[in-house]
């Protein structure tokens, strides 16, 4: 297709803007086929040298879910020693986590060692393996979105002790810990904003060299 058409750009804007960071979830679960299409993304997602190397764990038992839940708290503890006066009291106000609302967890890792791609592209950036995987995320969340499904990514975490309590092969790096189901609420504004933590830039600055 060499183009398309006006409302579905215009209907991509929208999504983009509905592409929020959710952290409140309603209880209710998300069907099995929706979180396999959704899932199936991965498969349209760039990747250096074809590699595809994400690698997906569904965090599904009481024990798995614990022990990520307690990683993100003493983890959330840590953050929080970091600030002082009023952002620290605005930092430990701040919902961070939807761990204990979202009935989906997924837990992404970069896989450093495969040799799907023979190396193309990650043998002199190695990293570009881990940016695959976040545009596959990006693929997903799009994706979720549009099915009326949110994603929380949760970044206050020991990665290393969450791939040790998942027991993740060796050679898989932790990527993202996302939290995914039902928003209990919709807005195209950040909740870091609407909080007073930090506000969007009001334009891209690009400079020329």
């Amino acid at each position: 297709m060499d183009s398309f058409s006006e409302d579905f750009r215009a209907g991509l804007h929208d999504l983009l803007r509905w592409r929020r960071d959710v952290r409140h979830f309603r209880s209710d679960p998300v069907p099995e086929a929706l979180l396999a299409q959704c899932l199936d993304t991965f498969n349209l997602a760039p990747s250096v040298g074809l590699s595809e190397p994400w690698r997906i764990l569904r965090v599904r038992s009481d024990a798995a879910r614990q022990a990520a839940l307690e990683n993100f708290r003493a983890a959330n503890e840590t953050a929080l020693a970091g600030y002082d006066g009023d952002k620290a009291k605005l930092y430990a106000a701040l919902k961070l986590s939807g761990m204990q609302d979202a009935p989906e967890q997924l837990a992404i890792f970069c896989d450093e060692t495969t040799a799907k791609g023979h190396g193309l592209g990650a043998a002199t950036m190695p990293e570009m393996r881990r940016y695959s995987v976040v545009s596959a995320i990006t693929c997903l969340w799009l994706t979720a979105r549009a099915h009326g499904l949110g994603i929380g990514w949760v970044s206050v975490l020991d990665p290393d002790r969450l791939a040790r309590d998942l027991e993740a092969p060796h050679g898989w790096t932790l990527v993202a810990y996302l939290c995914l189901g039902w928003p209990s609420e919709n807005t195209t504004t950040p909740e870091l904003e609407t909080k007073g933590w930090e506000v969007r830039a009001p334009s891209l600055k690009i400079e020329s060299r």
